[in-house]
């Protein structure tokens, strides 16, 4: 199926009501997809440059949809993703350039700075001068700070155009390209909901961080499953 021919709802997302379902839909085995997601990030975490990241993650929904259908699920099958690798990889590397290209002048702008105020003759400790004052030192890093969260926000419309991405290649057998302009068609059209969606697991992600990272993995699952049924609602079965 081609990006052109691939019907989808329009404003249909409510976040809340995508975590409530979400929850309902794994509950039952919670723990089994706690497992999936944490293996499936820790793994798609390895490797530079996301060359595992999409596999994992088509492999994380290839098995929320097989439980939507009612079929048996296993953590076997998170690795199915690897049958879409070269298509989850290519989408993969196209979401991350655009963060790249943000991050490296916010990297250069703070290592120039930085270095800037270090050779200066009171940042070399030179013969007479006195040290730095640490307050001297609070617009750099409030510029860096202003700079952070550009590149966070660049970070989450980006994600939010490619949300469906990974559940097209695996649901409607996209190519990487096809799966991206009908997932950033897609996104246009369910923006509030889906930036509403995003915004609710990063807060929860954040929450479960402070958790010693434990409670992150715990709701994780639960926010792919929000994901899954958000895409469902979106893009319903093409069977019955």
């Amino acid at each position: 199926m081609s990006a052109s021919v691939t019907p989808f709802n329009r404003g249909v997302i409510n976040p809340l009501a995508c975590y409530k379902a979400g929850w309902n839909l794994i509950k039952e085995r919670y723990w089994l997809f706690v497992g999936i997601a944490a293996v499936g990030i820790l793994l798609g975490s390895v490797a530079p440059m996301g060359l595992l990241l999409g596999p994992m993650m088509c492999g994380i929904f290839l098995c929320l949809f097989a439980h939507i259908r009612g079929e048996k699920v296993s953590l076997e099958m998170l690795f199915k993703g690897f049958d879409y690798f070269s298509q989850s990889l290519i989408a993969t590397l196209i979401q991350i350039v655009p963060v790249f290209l943000v991050i490296l002048p916010v990297y250069a702008i703070f290592f120039i700075m930085f270095m800037g105020k270090m050779n200066a003759p009171r940042g070399r400790g030179g013969r007479g001068a006195p040290p730095i004052d640490p307050s001297e030192l609070i617009p750099m890093f409030a510029i860096m700070g202003v700079l952070v969260l550009v590149v966070l926000l660049v970070s989450v419309i980006v994600g939010a155009f490619f949300m469906f991405t990974y559940p097209l290649i695996v649901d409607r057998r996209l190519g990487a390209l096809d799966a991206i302009k009908t997932s950033i068609r897609a996104a246009l059209g369910n923006f509030g909901g889906v930036l509403g969606l995003i915004a609710l697991n990063l807060v929860l992600g954040f929450a479960g961080m402070l958790l010693c990272y434990v409670g992150a993995f715990l709701v994780l699952p639960i926010g792919f499953a929000a994901w899954a049924v958000a895409y469902r609602q979106v893009f319903p079965s093409p069977t019955p």
